[in-house]
């Protein structure tokens, strides 16, 4: 229970032992909710969680807590979240605009302060279904909530990059990580692949809303590292995270339907995450300074063992 690991000093050393005993370090605390749905007493539930985690997260020893922006209804009226995708109708952008003014911006802008003074930054995953879904919608949710909060300076509101979503929406991770680097938002990133069936996909698209086991129609699957798309894609990816001065860890996140996470399983995907790093890095000497060869300016590995979803 976060809350108890929040009151208790002694479970907090505890975890940070288990953490340094197995030669790990803590990259980032993940709430993944909605904490601006529209139905109050699902949106406080998720709320409290996120709160929770910006006060612990610097007491184990991070400064990322990585959430999701959330989706509003379309109107105070609603009661479950409404995504807009385009603007016809007319009344979706009334959507959009009542989504924005009205409930993200302020929302954001109070949580802004609230993590800057606990000294943790933001990172929004950008994800379908939810208002912040790709880089611009992370910059302009960022720069809106912060100045609306009277903040300058460094932003404390930023970006948790995983390229796995951008794939089936038709973008072009490694722009989005030059867009995100321009702009100051890199704050964390998350090593998880896609892969576009070449029948499903041209044929119908790749808004697919089928069941994630059901692998045989489904247009796209996340998949590991390299089982999406090959270095072709890796290394340019990883090359421009280091050429905007991203120098934190990659985080993998199995949720490979295909390959299921069972013991003699976990040592493969370890081969296989090590030998896609030791390419990332090969690269990443190409394009880093020799003077500045030194390991802390390498991207790191985190595992992150995310569940399959249903």
């Amino acid at each position: 229970d976060p809350r108890k690991v929040l009151a208790s000093r002694k479970e907090q050393d505890r975890i940070k032992g288990l953490l340094k005993d197995h030669g790990l370090v803590l990259s980032a605390l993940a709430v993944h909710g909605n904490p601006v749905h529209p139905e109050k007493g699902f949106a406080k539930k998720h709320h409290d969680e996120f709160a929770t985690a910006v006060e612990l997260a610097p007491k184990l020893g991070t400064d990322i807590v990585i959430t999701f922006s959330g989706c509003p209804g379309g109107s105070k009226k609603d009661t479950t979240p409404n995504w807009v995708t385009c603007p016809w109708p007319g009344d979706f952008t009334e959507i959009l605009k009542y989504q924005w003014e009205t409930v993200l911006v302020p929302y954001w802008a109070q949580q802004a302060k609230f993590a800057s003074k606990h000294g943790v930054r933001v990172a929004w995953e950008p994800h379908p279904g939810f208002c912040v879904y790709n880089g611009e919608t992370v910059i302009r949710l960022s720069e809106l909530a912060q100045k609306k909060a009277g903040m300058r300076g460094k932003p404390v509101l930023g970006a948790n990059l995983d390229p796995s979503h951008l794939f089936w929406q038709g973008m072009d991770p490694v722009l989005v990580a030059r867009q995100l680097g321009e702009a100051g938002l890199l704050f964390h990133v998350h090593a998880k692949d896609t892969e576009l069936d070449r029948h499903e996909g041209p044929l119908n698209g790749y808004l697919d809303a089928k069941p994630y086991g059901d692998l045989k129609r489904r247009a796209w699957n996340f998949r590991t590292c390299g089982w999406g798309h090959g270095t072709e894609f890796w290394r340019p990816f990883v090359s421009m995270l280091r050429r905007h001065g991203y120098d934190h860890v990659l985080s993998i996140e199995h949720e490979d339907a295909p390959q299921p996470l069972d013991e003699r399983r976990q040592a493969r995907q370890r081969r296989i995450a090590d030998a896609h790093v030791a390419a990332w890095r090969k690269e990443v000497r190409v394009i880093d300074r020799p003077d500045r060869l030194h390991a802390r300016h390498r991207p790191g590995v985190g595992v992150r063992i995310g569940q399959i979803h249903p």
